[in-house]
């Protein structure tokens, strides 16, 4: 920046904006709705794809019982840990559903319903969560990214890989999800930043559910929305009401869409709310009353779509029962496969670390050998 100095004390130095200020985007176009986006008991609704809601619903539904199974099985001893996304399942389902065979998703740890959702096997989901391996699949054949643990990591992944993609001219989007909390991570702030210069083919949803483990959202920003967030990067941000499956699925399909052609990365905060506590091992009485989760129960994504569908007869007790069926049966799978006990080689321990073994790892993999063998000789 010039200075321009004009006659007079100092006060009357004046910034001379430099020729490039006059082409600054204007904000008008990025700032979100002053209110959630809906579809469901809006005239919206009435125009709905049948057939995407009801696969919705199906999907809610087994998510739903996903999330209990889970759960059970941090009780029983069969998780070290699990955070359940009750309450948050239009976000995970609606993510899963708007993408492509192609595309690629970047799952937080809270997202392994999503990661279900776009066709990973429930076991191999939770693998990771059982502390058995690694990460349970091959992320390249899945299109899904590790489940990542630090916060917001995996944000600068999916823009990176999005990047690459296009440099090379494959038609990929990269739909990279976070909490509320991630939003306050440096990597949060890099990934916007670097996706919006380059104009990377990526979707940032944010799943807003009130709480970063126990700190409420208005500790955590002053912002009038974390969509807000978009406009000092440039992008477009969206505001969608998080439990209602068609809006966030609507929205998200459009931002995948102008991602594709070239339009850019898209920021959406989805408003939502995390029915259980953060994890098994977490007691969320101790920063939120039961009055405040009854509230939102009112507000469920499962009953929200139920009556939408109910009220333009497109579901009756055969097609609840069907979907609730499949649903167990799911759960019943994956308990029994869950409960038996997982035959884990050692030697793994050195596997998938770089693509040729490095001397150290051969070295540490042959003494490990050499004390496997002698222990079973003993025996």
């Amino acid at each position: 920046m010039t200075v321009q100095e004009l006659p007079g004390d100092a006060a009357a130095y004046r910034p001379t904006p430099p020729p490039a200020w006059q082409h600054r985007t204007d904000p008008a176009p990025l700032l979100p709705d002053p209110e959630p986006f809906r579809v469901l008991g809006t005239e919206a609704a009435a125009a709905a794809d049948p057939e995407l809601l009801l696969r919705l619903y199906a999907e809610l539904v087994r998510g739903r019982r996903y999330n209990a199974q889970a759960t059970a099985l941090t009780k029983q001893g069969r998780l070290a840990v699990y955070p359940s996304s009750t309450g948050q399942e239009a976000c995970e389902v609606a993510a899963a559903l708007a993408l492509e065979e192609r595309d690629w998703l970047f799952p937080s740890y809270r997202d392994t319903l999503a990661a279900v959702a776009r066709g990973l096997d429930p076991v191999q989901a939770l693998t990771l969560l059982r502390g058995d391996w690694h990460t349970g699949y091959d992320p390249h054949e899945h299109r899904i990214a590790p489940l990542c643990t630090p916060l917001a990591t995996q944000l600068p992944h999916a823009v990176g890989l999005a990047h690459a993609a296009r440099l090379k001219g494959d038609d990929v989007v990269a739909l990279a999800m976070v909490g509320d909390g991630g939003t306050s991570e440096g990597d949060f702030h890099e990934a916007l930043n670097f996706a919006a210069v380059w104009r990377a083919p990526v979707v940032f949803l944010v799943q807003n559910n009130g709480f970063a483990i126990s700190v409420p959202l208005a500790k955590q920003t002053a912002a009038p929305s974390l969509a807000h967030k978009a406009v000092g990067y440039g992008m477009p941000g969206r505001l969608v009401d998080g439990n209602d499956a068609a809006a966030v699925h609507q929205v998200l399909g459009e931002a995948v869409a102008r991602a594709r052609r070239g339009g850019g990365p898209t920021l959406i905060e989805a408003v939502t709310y995390r029915m259980d506590a953060h994890t098994n091992a977490d007691d969320a009485t101790r920063y939120r009353g039961e009055s405040e989760v009854e509230t939102w129960r009112a507000h469920d994504p499962i009953l929200l779509l139920e009556r939408a569908l109910t009220e333009r007869g497109l579901l009756d007790d055969d097609r609840r029962k069907a979907a609730a069926d499949a649903a167990e049966s799911m759960a019943a799978d994956l308990r029994a496969r869950m409960n038996a006990d997982p035959v884990l080689d050692p030697m793994d321990l050195f596997a998938h670390v770089y693509a040729e073994q490095t001397s150290q790892l051969r070295e540490q993999a042959a003494q490990l050998r050499a004390e496997l063998d002698a222990e079973g000789e003993a025996r």
